[in-house]
């Protein structure tokens, strides 16, 4: 008993000298840039050797550094376009991985990875791998796999695997909507509408700040394409053709005015009748020129 009771004081003391050790860490990142304070995560294992009472903390305290400092560049940068030449994303990666690799329940860092890896920088084989390492613990949650069929299916084309995790997903949650996914929405002209019911799902259960502000950007950059998408069918239905180009719909009255990309792309009309933006979705394209993020996390996410 005595024993065990010198080894919990052994590593409060070792806690302590590391929470000390934080204050002058934090008074120089406080005096760098403001885009540059994330700094240093330490190595997992090297967290769980010193700490491994206390792994969940850690794991909370460092996706809790995470989202102040992408919540911090959030408010900071007004126009979403400037957003991505901030975010130092490799470092983010590198942290929500450390973190779920201590603590692998921790829901809150797979929406966080998910809305950020995915579509910020098109990382979508490896938001997968972060998903499914989670399924293997948190396998009650319907959600993962419903994020890792959207991926599948959007993303990737693999609907044959897209169909899969969809059908687990309904299963978990006994929601048939999820078996109606796999079948129905699935097909290239259902993506649309796939992707806004998969953003506005994702949306009604994030609970970080600005995890809900970049989902609610995407949500009306998907529902304006499905706008245009809607006036197009509408023109091809009265007049018996397709228009040329999107000023047609503006001309003939199916829409008012083209909607604005809120990613700072175009939206344009493709020559086998699709709508299409220049931004792709993407805050690195909407910006202008795309800029090069290498996320790749230090380890291949694996059990111990």
């Amino acid at each position: 008993m005595m024993r065990r009771l010198g080894i919990f004081a052994f590593f409060g003391v070792l806690l302590t000298l590391y929470v000390q050790l934080l204050g002058p860490v934090r008074q120089v990142m406080e005096q760098r840039p403001f885009v540059e304070k994330l700094g240093l995560i330490p190595h997992p294992q090297a967290l769980k050797l010193l700490f491994p009472d206390f792994r969940a903390l850690l794991g909370a305290t460092i996706l809790g550094r995470v989202t102040l400092y992408f919540g911090g560049l959030v408010e900071h940068f007004d126009d979403p376009r400037l957003l991505v030449k901030a975010v130092d994303y490799p470092a983010m990666s590198r942290a929500i991985h450390t973190a779920v690799k201590l603590d692998p329940y921790n829901m809150d860092a797979y929406y966080f990875g998910q809305a950020v890896l995915v579509w910020d920088v098109g990382k979508y084989r490896l938001a997968n791998e972060l998903l499914e390492y989670g399924m293997r613990y948190r396998n009650w949650d319907w959600q993962l796999p419903f994020f890792v069929g959207f991926n599948k299916a959007y993303f990737l084309g693999d609907l044959e695997g897209a169909a899969k995790m969809y059908m687990r997903a309904g299963e978990l949650s006994g929601a048939a909507m999820f078996k109606t996914l796999a079948g129905r929405y699935l097909q290239e002209v259902g993506k649309t509408e796939m992707a806004i019911g998969y953003l506005e799902t994702q949306l009604a259960g994030a609970r970080i700040a600005s995890v809900k502000k970049v989902l609610r950007l995407r949500l009306t950059a998907f529902k304006a394409l499905r706008q245009i998408e809607e006036a197009v069918d509408g023109y091809r239905r009265r007049y018996g053709e397709w228009p040329l180009g999107l000023e047609d719909l503006t001309a003939r009255g199916m829409l008012a005015e083209i909607p604005e990309d809120p990613y700072g792309g175009r939206f344009y009309l493709t020559e086998d009748h699709r709508v299409r933006t220049t931004s792709k979705f993407s805050l690195t394209l909407g910006a202008g020129k795309k800029k090069k993020v290498d996320v790749t996390p230090e380890e291949t996410l694996r059990d111990d």
